[in-house]
């Protein structure tokens, strides 16, 4: 797995402290995009949270699943947490080490008081100290909220500056791409009361190991308003793959109004990725789960179409230009705008996803913009299947034959490569063991690839013949 080194650069440590008007929270910005521009120490927000003791432990949750590893533990996992002003709310990001769990804290217009929101994305200083002193903030006293620096830290950027340095696995980055392509799809299949929702919660096992333990994947649905375990995947189950990777919702649960849960339709009794919502005062915190606790986002392929096409890549700078920090992004309004159709915006959706430049809120069934404050174009680049695919293609390797039906040869062996209902199937060892569940393999996305250029000169010879005519 590849590795860059990424520094974070604050002006000072994020802290909490006590004033005249009650506890203020300080959480330093690093370098981060706004609508003027990059800025190195953005400012979003300065004014009073509604809920102060349920928005600090549902900030402790997305700071608990940045410095996670769910999968292989022993390696070390922290990433400070991603803060993005949509101008009406602030939504916090983080991935876990391991790259199976998407933690998303937002805190709604209804959950912001004192102050106007900004725009853009940056990353927030969430040390250890910080940590230790949310965790013993107690009682009701008003807790005001500054996302970036004040007027003293502004006077002394140019002084000394915490940095932190981490290692940034790009399969991190394709991670957040994938969760969204993967959530995208999903549909609410159940739904709690803050009494069941706390019961739930609490009757899952918090490790991996020991006793309550579960092996394999399990399954609950939707029964009253409770959710029931089930030994296999019926209609409307949802899959809660490794529960233990839900400890973290354990900090809110005092603060819950309920829970919602969204997954995909079964796909017979394979586990599939599912979405855990909690609801509080003024805020929702989800978690997003991969299909499998050893099985990352960052191998799910759902976004290999999307990334494959020219004409994607295409549309996708014209769709950018006419983003604007929206926190929800109407691919109607978009396709007026640019004059694409609407399939062409949420593709190309897609393909700004894998740029960090969008995110998917599964609670409003819309994207938001925002723009990751790394090089999130590194995922594309080094992404295996997709950097195959175009070997195969550059080497001549890909044989179309009638519509829908191709040979691949790749070393020393010959893929036949058919499709179906816009679907391709393949010959390879990859289709039949995941059979399209997580993506094409290189020999399809190959195929796909040879085809629309096939299309493209057939469209410009036609298009040539008919002018000398």
């Amino acid at each position: 797995m590849t590795r860059s080194a990424h520094t974070f650069a604050y002006a000072r440590a994020s802290s909490l402290t006590v004033a005249e008007t009650g506890q203020v929270l300080g959480l330093e910005t690093a370098g981060g995009l706004t609508p003027a521009g990059a800025d190195a120490h953005p400012q979003f927000f300065a004014g009073f949270l509604s809920a102060p003791q349920a928005a600090a432990r549902a900030l402790l949750a997305v700071a608990d699943v940045a410095a996670a590893r769910y999968h292989r533990r022993s390696l070390r996992a922290s990433l400070d947490p991603v803060v993005t002003g949509n101008g009406d709310r602030l939504r916090f990001e983080s991935f876990s080490g391991c790259c199976g769990v998407y933690a998303r804290l937002d805190v709604l217009p209804d959950g912001l008081r004192g102050a106007d929101t900004g725009h853009g994305t940056t990353n927030v200083d969430v040390n250890n100290p910080l940590r230790e002193a949310l965790s013993r903030m107690g009682g009701d006293d008003p807790l005001h909220l500054r996302v970036g620096p004040d007027e003293m830290a502004v006077t002394t950027l140019d002084g000394p500056v915490v940095e932190k340095k981490v290692p940034l696995p790009e399969r991190w980055l394709r991670g957040f791409a994938e969760s969204q392509a993967v959530t995208a799809g999903f549909d609410l299949r159940g739904e709690l009361t803050a009494a069941e929702t706390a019961r739930f919660l609490r009757s899952l096992p918090r490790t991996a190991t020991g006793a309550g333990a579960v092996t394999g994947p399990l399954w609950v649905v939707a029964a009253g308003r409770t959710l029931r375990p089930t030994t296999r995947p019926v209609p409307g189950a949802v899959c809660l793959p490794g529960p233990e990777r839900l400890a973290a919702l354990q900090r809110v649960l005092r603060h819950a109004t309920g829970l919602r849960v969204y997954g995909p339709a079964p796909d017979g009794a394979h586990p599939t990725a599912s979405a855990w919502e909690v609801g509080l005062p003024g805020m929702r915190l989800t978690l997003t789960l991969s299909p499998e606790p050893d099985r990352g986002f960052s191998g799910e392929g759902g976004v290999l179409e999307a990334l494959a096409g020219d004409e994607t890549a295409q549309d996708a700078d014209l769709v950018s230009v006419l983003l604007a920090w929206e926190p929800r992004i109407d691919p109607a309004d978009l396709a007026e705008q640019s004059g694409l159709t609407v399939d062409r915006v949420r593709a190309a959706l897609v393909r700004l996803g894998t740029a960090g430049r969008v995110g998917y809120d599964i609670a409003e069934a819309a994207y938001f913009h925002r723009e990751l404050p790394y090089d999130a174009r590194q995922a594309e680049r080094h992404n295996p299947r997709l950097v195959a695919a175009r070997t195969l293609l550059e080497a001549g390797a890909v044989t179309l034959e009638h519509p829908g039906t191709a040979v691949v040869v790749s070393g020393e062996r010959r893929y036949q490569v058919r499709g179906s209902g816009g679907a391709l199937s393949c010959t390879c060892q990859w289709w039949a063991d995941y059979r399209g569940r997580r993506g094409p393999c290189k020999h399809a996305l190959a195929t796909r690839m040879a085809t629309r250029a096939a299309g493209t000169s057939t469209s410009t010879a036609t298009t040539t013949s008919g002018a000398t005519r």
